[in-house]
């Protein structure tokens, strides 16, 4: 029995380190091949339209930084042709913006990131919970580490429908994605585990409202989007003469919702101003400070122990050089995706707005990252990698359980002899 057990504990063992080189090998790129030569700007863009010619039926603005400057562009549509110019409705990517509006308060002493966000709010309130709801701060919301638990996910409003206001909208989500709880409150304690809310963006949409008094994309257009240059942004009322088509998966022309919760899903961008506002991860733009830029990358919120969010974005890979690659998605109905990274030590960044998909966007900026650091983000394991990894967990799992199997049997037949 005492040879069984340490067979079994061997096994086990063996299993747990088997675990771990397949998740290491997983994030050092094992299971995929590279896009590209390192820097071959013009290869990994004959990959990326690659990737939207055979996935998507919609239209396409992709544009490539190499040390800050535009290296290469990239149009393309099924509908009326798109340009640098092109308006497109980049979903979750708000947030990244918002976080830059949240950050132009904090910058300026008018509200502080550690203090309860219900210091600053009194049009509505996060309802009575068995967690302390003055652990929900400002920073908390920031990095999706505030304990709400509705995943929202906002779908939208189709046009002509009046808008619910924020409160209505906080208090009872009527548009919530399939899979959202769809009620904010704090259902978890606040700590540094992530856990995604839209709802958590669209508190701060009221934040940003009750403190400056002004209406949210007033406030965003003069703190953020002009000093910027990004004229054409908007999070309300684009111009129709710039706006690209939209489509759904099969690729059929649909009309872009309308959101109460503009902060998380609403904003109206172009590859130009995209490009602007990646840009401005460098230098600030004129709107925020090296300090406040840097406090924005350092991890603040963790999935299994690994750092994967700032205040506002996304903290993909390290970049080796004391920093990460940084960015943020965005994916909604019907098939809208975009994608916006760049690494603060080089320059080099991304911008990918597409409709037609849900996943090429994505899948392009995780392949973009890859071929820049050599390393796979967890998002990009999670959707575009996970069923090979499993296959070879479970392939090795298999070896290691058979193996143990015949050693028992060995150590059996040797002890009845």
């Amino acid at each position: 029995m005492g040879r069984l057990l340490k067979i079994v504990s061997l096994a086990i063992l063996v299993l747990v380190i088997w675990v771990v080189i397949v998740a290491a090998g997983a994030h050092e790129g094992w299971f995929r091949a590279m896009p590209a030569a390192k820097a071959d700007t013009a290869g990994f863009l004959q990959w990326a339209e690659g990737r939207y010619a055979a996935e998507s039926k919609g239209d396409i603005a992709m544009v490539l930084l190499d040390h800050g400057r535009v290296a290469k562009t990239y149009f393309a549509s099924h509908g009326r042709p798109v340009d640098a110019n092109t308006l497109f409705q980049v979903a979750s990517m708000s947030k990244w913006v918002t976080a830059w509006g949240v950050m132009v308060l904090a910058q300026q002493q008018r509200i502080d990131l550690d203090a309860p966000v219900s210091r600053y709010l009194t049009r509505w309130h996060l309802p009575p919970s068995e967690f302390d709801n003055n652990r929900v701060t400002v920073r908390r919301l920031l990095s999706h580490t505030a304990g709400l638990t509705d995943g929202l996910g906002f779908l939208g409003y189709p046009p002509g429908r009046k808008l619910p206001t924020i409160e209505q909208e906080l208090t009872h989500t009527e548009d919530a994605q399939p899979g959202s709880s769809g009620v904010v409150r704090v259902g978890a304690q606040p700590d540094r585990t992530w856990r995604y809310s839209g709802g958590g963006y669209l508190i701060l949409q009221l934040l940003i409202e009750e403190v400056s008094h002004k209406s949210f994309n007033d406030f965003m257009r003069s703190a953020v989007l002009q000093p910027l240059g990004m004229t054409q942004s908007t999070f309300v009322d684009p111009d129709p003469a710039h706006l690209a088509d939209f489509f759904d998966a099969r690729g059929s022309k649909v009309v872009p919702a309308k959101f109460t919760a503009l902060s998380a899903a609403s904003l109206f961008t172009s590859a130009a101003d995209m490009t602007r506002f990646v840009q401005a991860q460098l230098g600030g733009g004129g709107v925020l400070t090296s300090e406040t830029r840097k406090a924005m990358r350092k991890p603040e919120a963790y999935i299994y122990g690994i750092p994967f969010w700032g205040l506002g974005e996304t903290l993909y890979v390290p970049n080796g050089a004391g920093s990460y690659v940084v960015g943020h998605d965005g994916n909604n109905y019907p098939a809208i995706n975009t994608t916006a990274r760049i690494d603060p030590a080089t320059g080099n960044g991304i911008v990918v707005l597409e409709t037609g998909n849900a996943t090429v966007a994505r899948e392009i900026g995780g392949e973009w990252t890859f071929w820049q650091t050599g390393k796979v983000s967890l998002d990009t394991i999670v959707l575009f990698d996970l069923r090979i990894v499993l296959i070879v967990l479970a392939a090795g799992a298999v070896v290691i359980l058979i193996g143990a199997v015949l050693l028992a049997r060995r150590t059996r037949s040797q002890s009845i002899s």
